[in-house]
């Protein structure tokens, strides 16, 4: 019945007949308000967020306080064992700022540290043990970000006891998280510190179970007496390290004591006169949110239509040269000379559209020369509120339930973030002490075209992050569907060669066209997580209003008042 229901939607939509009589809230995922709203993967975390507003913080205050509970709640995707990227703009400030509080490789780390005797790379181990962790930034870029841009209206006990008491409480077991416990018990097992606090006497969870976790109750409670000092120096970093070295790690106490965040300028463009800013290396996303929207633009999507065999095929082919791009150039900044101002640029994304043949797919295209145009399992939440406040934050500790290794006494699971770099020498991408590892990871703000807060979207996702978030804002801008909506509809994926990936509610007429137009075609569930899970929030200035959508391929709802 549901999917009749959204075909019925869509097709209104299609034609832009009596779209705004549409239901605000479809299926209990979005939300409105004239105050504030939070759009988060998980409902309790929202309220968290919301309860921050209406105690008059601002959008900051929300988004740390949203931030630290997602930990507790989603602890399969993030919590202070992980890094992530969180894009603030204020409504007096000119520019956004970008928080990177990325993991960085440990100091012992070398470019052949994943090889074995045979010059091949070992068997999981970028993704699974010790060798795979990174030196965490979560907890230091939260609270960065509340001390720098917060309201000072609140304290750090203020935005961190509402996860202390969810990790006390417990939290629900969901479908979800009951699918994901199942699909990584053999990681949860082998690492027998994770088995006790996400297994029930030894089996997966059950939806409706409650999880409970002490030992991260007691980590959040000594961050809000020590800040970041809490993780990074004393006794939880020396059981961080202990726990680190005793799975075949290299981290140590100095990589944890050296640990900062970076302030980086937001890479930006514009796409239809809509202003879009995004995080910069060392994630990928936002340069290649940017580029693909600039080559999107060369072309008239509305003439090609929704859902169109020429609309799959054209994100197809921009998605190819993107990928290619995003193979041969994109490294951490710190480290390499990355040519972002060619990679977003509108002459280059000409350039780049010139050779895209609508009647045929290009087979492996080979990256564009963006120098000639130069001048120079994660989460994702967004917050607004009614000054205009905008923040989008991604973190994550990458694979579910990250490396496996979970700190005794703490709770506290560590990423395996080292499995973004290259395993291998050679690379823009390949392992170095203290470099920060490539990331897809996409938060992103939207102005309008009379410069006023639009849009704080982004996605979970991995290589899907930024083209899902690309569909999203083109299926608002280009087709006017509401957030809700534009979450909802259909997505694509396709990376620089192989299969175009479609979601199984594509229609189904639209696949021999495709297919007459040279792709392979890897038809995936009607609603899969593989294409992420989008959350945002848009400002509808003519009604006043805070529209937040939330993705139904998680446990997203948006929450409003």
């Amino acid at each position: 019945m549901r999917k009749l229901t959204l075909a019925l939607v869509l097709a209104v939509a299609l034609v832009g007949a009596v779209s705004a009589q549409l239901p605000v809230n479809l299926y209990g995922r979005a939300a409105v308000g004239a105050n504030g709203v939070v759009a988060a993967a998980k409902p309790e975390a929202s309220q968290v967020g919301i309860d921050i507003l209406k105690k008059g913080g601002n959008a900051v205050d929300a988004a740390v306080a949203t931030g630290f509970a997602l930990g507790v709640l989603e602890p399969n995707a993030n919590g202070v064992g992980g890094g992530g990227f969180m894009i603030i703009k204020m409504k007096d400030m000119t520019d956004p700022v970008v928080i990177d509080f990325r993991e960085m490789a440990p100091g012992k780390s070398s470019p052949t540290m994943y090889l074995g005797a045979d010059g091949k790379v070992v068997p999981k181990s970028t993704y699974e043990g010790g060798l795979s962790v990174g030196v965490p930034g979560d907890s230091m870029g939260l609270l960065y970000a509340l001390e720098h841009y917060g309201s000072g209206k609140l304290t750090r006990a203020d935005v961190i006891q509402p996860a202390i008491q969810w990790a006390l409480q417990g939290i629900p077991v969901t479908v979800n998280l009951e699918s994901i416990i199942k699909d990584n018990f053999g990681k949860l097992v082998q690492y027998e510190n994770g088995a006790q606090i996400y297994l029930k006497d030894g089996l997966p969870y059950e939806t409706g179970d409650v999880i409970y976790n002490p030992d991260y109750a007691r980590t959040l409670a000594k961050i809000v007496k020590e800040g970041s000092d809490a993780i990074y120096k004393g006794e939880i970093a020396q059981a961080i390290v202990n726990e680190v070295q005793k799975r075949g790690g290299i981290l140590t106490m100095d990589d944890l004591a050296n640990y900062q965040v970076k302030i980086r300028k937001a890479v930006e463009g514009d796409y239809r006169g809509y202003k879009v800013y995004s995080v910069p290396p060392a994630s990928s996303g936002g340069t290649h949110l940017i580029e693909i929207l600039n080559i999107l633009e060369n072309f008239d999507v509305k003439k090609i239509g929704f859902e169109t065999p020429q609309a799959a095929h054209l994100w197809s082919e921009i998605l190819k040269l993107t990928f290619a791009d995003r193979s041969k150039y994109m490294g951490d900044t710190d480290f390499v000379k990355v040519p972002l101002d060619g990679l977003t640029s509108k002459d280059y994304a000409k350039a780049q559209a010139a050779r895209i043949d609508m009647n045929a797919s290009m087979n492996n295209p080979p990256p564009g020369d963006p120098y000639k145009y130069e001048s120079g399992s994660t989460t994702h939440f967004s917050v607004m509120d009614k000054e205009g406040n905008m923040v989008a934050v991604t973190k994550t500790i990458n694979y579910f339930f990250g490396s496996g290794v979970v700190v005794p006494g703490w709770g506290i699971i560590m990423n395996d973030e080292m499995d973004d770099f290259v395993a291998t020498p050679g690379s823009v991408n390949s392992v170095q002490p203290g470099k920060r590892p490539l990331s897809s990871m996409s938060p992103t703000l939207v102005l309008d075209s009379k410069g006023r807060s639009f849009m704080a979207i982004g996605s979970p996702g991995a290589t899907r992050i930024f083209p899902t978030v690309a569909q999203v804002i083109s299926n608002v801008i280009d087709f006017g569907f509401p957030i809700q909506e534009a979450i909802m509809a259909p997505r694509v994926y396709q990376a620089a060669s192989g299969d175009l990936h479609l979601e199984g509610r594509y229609p189904v007429s639209a696949l021999d066209g495709i297919k007459k137009l040279g792709h392979n075609v890897s038809i995936h569930l009607d609603w899969d997580a593989y294409f992420g899970g989008v959350h945002a929030v848009v400002y509808d200035y003519d009604k006043g209003l805070l529209y937040g959508g939330a993705d139904p391929r998680r446990d997203g709802q948006a929450k409003a008042f």
